[in-house]
């Protein structure tokens, strides 16, 4: 089973664009490839892929436009790859962008498709995780998409989230030892209790049960000098000195690897039977249609799911 699904994502974004120039560019085997759409929308393809045909009306496109039509296409293509995965039939799923906002206008109440993709596939205690790869730059995300009042990090989620990236590096990414980094939720790890007690009542006793458990994991450190460990190497092309960046929110893991590996990062679902990979990046309203998206992330998207083991 070597092949790999590609979902169009939403079609008045620019995932059709991106799918194509990624294809065109790659050059994966056909074998290898199929798509989930429509032939209307995936046009000028060097190859003659397999194409799963999702019934669609031209009338549908509003380039640049945010529709319920848009959403509830993307969400059936999205589901489809979750039956062919289901069904054994590929081996990843790669996702174009789509608007969180149109999957609600469509009536579909997630916040994004780590979410759909986990309500489809995950079987009993599997929980997926957002994590975000470039090279053997990585950074997953302890909590998502929550408002920042909404943060709650506890010693229980860390002692689960903690474990399950571990077994992930170990498993996928054929780590033996994991080197877990940990960023702290206050400025400067909280000072002691001066900026916020959470390094000493949640961190500390979820760090020393995860190292009884045998997990290689540091004391909780002030994110923005973290991230400058993970920037000086990174951008001299060496050797990352810890495996993964765990991030307490959103924009504190998302902000440090976008700004220095924007068009080559990967956005992966993980902790579940089956990967999913998607471009870092959003739906691009602003410049759909226009022929000038770049495809970067796409192509390692693509990438990453064809050399997933």
């Amino acid at each position: 089973m070597n092949k790999i699904a590609i979902t169009t994502g939403d079609f008045n974004g620019i995932g059709p664009e991106i799918i194509i120039k990624a294809l065109n560019r790659l050059c994966p085997a056909k074998e290898n490839i199929i798509l989930i759409g429509s032939k209307v929308l995936l046009y000028g393809l060097n190859k003659d892929y397999e194409i799963e045909e999702i019934p669609f009306k031209q009338e549908w496109i509003n380039t640049g436009k945010e529709t319920k039509e848009a959403g509830e296409y993307a969400y059936k293509c999205l589901t489809k790859a979750c039956e062919l995965a289901k069904n054994g039939e590929i081996k990843a799923i790669v996702t174009a962008p789509l608007s969180k906002n149109t999957l609600h206008l469509a009536g579909h109440n997630f916040s994004g498709q780590t979410e759909v993709i986990e309500k489809q596939l995950a079987r009993t205690q599997q929980k997926a995780e957002m994590l975000f790869v470039s090279g053997d730059f990585r950074v997953l995300l302890l909590t998502r998409h929550l408002p920042l009042k909404e943060i709650k990090i506890t010693k229980d989620l860390l002692v689960e989230k903690i474990s399950r990236i571990n077994n992930v590096l170990k498993q996928n990414f054929k780590i033996e030892q994991p080197n877990i980094a940990l960023c702290a939720l206050n400025p400067h790890a909280g000072e002691n209790g001066i900026l916020g007690k959470e390094e000493i009542e949640e961190f500390s006793p979820a760090i020393e049960e995860l190292r009884q458990r045998g997990i290689k994991v540091t004391a909780p450190m002030p994110a923005d000098t973290l991230f400058v460990k993970a920037a000086k190497p990174y951008l001299n092309k060496e050797k990352q000195p810890y495996d993964v960046y765990c991030a307490c929110y959103h924009d504190q893991g998302l902000i440090p690897i976008k700004v220095l590996a924007m068009d080559n990062t990967v956005n992966m679902t993980v902790g579940l039977d089956i990967i999913r990979t998607s471009p870092a990046h959003g739906t691009a309203y602003d410049i759909a249609g226009k022929g000038i998206a770049d495809e970067s992330s796409m192509v390692c998207a693509i990438r990453e799911a064809l050399n997933i083991v």
